[in-house]
């Protein structure tokens, strides 16, 4: 059981849905051990891999980074 599984995050969310924390770096081409310090330092997911990260994990990229993907306001 990896840092995700106590961390309540859309990142961490992703990152369970892909199995585990080297499946998720695969995913976006990126090591384990960056995986591990984003979750581990509650950094953002890089902007580059949001769209990738939201097709294959379905975590969207709204929650991924909202600075980035505002929800638009509900009328």
């Amino acid at each position: 059981m990896g840092i995700e599984s106590t961390i309540d995050t859309p990142l961490a969310e992703a990152v369970r849905r892909s199995g585990s924390q080297s499946a998720f770096g695969r995913l976006i081409g990126r090591s384990q051990a960056s995986v591990h310090e984003w979750l581990r330092d509650h950094k953002p997911l890089p902007a580059e891999h949001v769209l990738t990260v939201e097709r294959e994990t379905g975590v969207s990229r709204h929650d991924l980074r909202p600075d980035l993907y505002p929800r638009g306001e509900v009328a």
